[in-house]
């Protein structure tokens, strides 16, 4: 299949400057490029998208190239941002670049062995901190006019609005940007430029300059942004965090959960997206979110995939398991680590071990966890067949002691589907 069809398949085309770009990509003789900034020290779900398409690019003999932006970091995008973004120090850039470098190593192929799709991951740092202002604003800045600028969505967003400015140091991003797609296209032969939707007025603007500077023709390419159903971002816990790529700041089992967790109408899309499923395994997904929405075999697969894709398949692995046992008898089989993490969100209180020497009611239990308003309710909640300890039914005859305590420490009382309590021993 052409690598455009693809694209077209997973809806990850919004805007082209010119559809003559698609004959090359199919070729695989294009060098195309997306930015990234780093004002963290790891991307997150928001990133990958992109990653991917740059991947895809590669897989089609094209040739990717990562820009890290270690110059325009030190400014900060204003593209439809609420307010300015805060300046980092170039000792926080140093720290961020080092966190995503592997990140991308993971999705794309820098090893000579790639041969002219071999991936490329460049600092623009190298030139837009060395450049001197009176050149810069020569050879960049005299090619735009300020009514240009303004003109640009991204811009007029914060312009119209009474409360929040535009300083001049955002205001010359895009022309930064603009510069980035010039050095690129002299230095290393790029004529294609990603972007999500949001770039579109600083793609053009590189486009643009590369025209004018060299005479040579130039690409835009954008991809729709993520968002949820209710038209906010995808990417973000439900307490507004960055579901991130670095192990160490979301785990592999939360990711797993987050994308598990997904709505059924933007499941399809997210496969699309974030996955390499061929094509008619995700119109199969997509048929069984319709037919059998309660077995969320889309999620699953989603979160498997993408877990796989960034963590790799061994931690793909746990954190299914992990997922799979918060429901199920197999809760037990959890090491001590993992366990906390399963449980991580649920309330907790703590007993002590004299008080659960002799066993005690799972009644008193609910009443206690506030899993239960009183013992009445407690008590019909057992016989319904809805109370579990460890995930394994309690009955009428059932009592809960330091025995039953994982690893001697913790005891999950659960009622219904998803209402946890974590007991802890001290």
């Amino acid at each position: 299949m052409k690598l455009s069809d693809d694209l077209r398949f997973r809806g990850l085309i919004h805007q082209v400057t010119d559809e003559k770009v698609f004959a090359a990509l199919d070729a695989g003789t294009i060098t195309a490029y997306a930015g990234f900034d780093p004002t963290a020290n790891s991307l997150h779900l928001g990133h990958l998208m992109l990653l991917c398409t740059l991947r895809r690019f590669q897989l089609a003999g094209n040739c990717p190239i990562a820009l890290a932006g270690g110059g325009t970091g030190l400014v900060g995008d204003p593209s439809f941002k609420d307010s300015e973004r805060p300046l980092l120090t170039q000792e926080q850039l140093e720290t961020n670049l080092e966190g995503i470098r592997a990140q991308m190593a993971r999705l794309l192929d820098f090893a000579p062995a790639a041969g002219a799709a071999q991936a490329k991951l460049i600092n623009n740092a190298d030139w837009l901190t060395t450049v001197s202002l009176t050149d810069f604003l020569r050879d960049v800045g005299k090619h735009f006019t300020v009514n240009q600028m303004i003109a640009k969505e991204s811009v007029k967003s914060r312009l119209d609005r009474d409360d929040v400015g535009l300083s001049f140091t955002e205001f010359a991003y895009m022309l930064l940007q603009a510069y980035d797609f010039l050095r690129l296209h002299v230095d290393e032969g790029c004529s294609l430029q990603l972007g999500g939707s949001d770039q579109w007025g600083n793609i053009t603007m590189g486009c643009e300059l590369v025209r004018k500077e060299t005479g040579d023709v130039a690409y835009g390419l954008t991809s729709p942004l993520l968002l949820r159903a209710d038209g906010t971002k995808f990417g973000k816990s439900e307490a507004g965090e960055n579901v991130w790529l670095d192990a160490s700041r979301t785990s592999p089992f939360k990711m797993y959960q987050f994308l598990l967790n997904s709505e059924d109408a933007s499941t399809p899309q997210l496969l699309r997206f974030f996955t390499f499923l061929d094509h008619e395994a995700i119109l199969e997904l997509d048929a069984a979110t319709l037919s059998v929405p309660g077995e969320r075999r889309a999620q699953r697969a989603l979160a498997e995939e993408v877990v796989t894709l960034v963590h790799g398949e061994d931690a793909a692995a746990k954190a299914r398991r992990a997922s799979e046992a918060l429901f199920s008898e197999s809760i037990a089989e959890l090491d001590e680590a993992t366990l906390l993490e399963v449980v991580e969100d649920a309330p907790s209180s703590t007993w002590s071990r004299e008080d659960l020497a002799a066993g005690v009611d799972p009644v008193d239990l609910l009443v206690a966890s506030h899993l239960a308003k009183s013992k009445g309710e407690a008590r019909r909640f057992i016989e319904q067949g809805g109370v579990y300890v460890n995930n394994v039914r309690a009955d009428a005859s059932s009592r809960v002691s330091v025995n039953d305590a994982l690893h001697g420490r913790y005891v999950v009382l659960r009622r219904g589907a998803r209402q946890l309590h974590l007991l802890v021993v001290a």
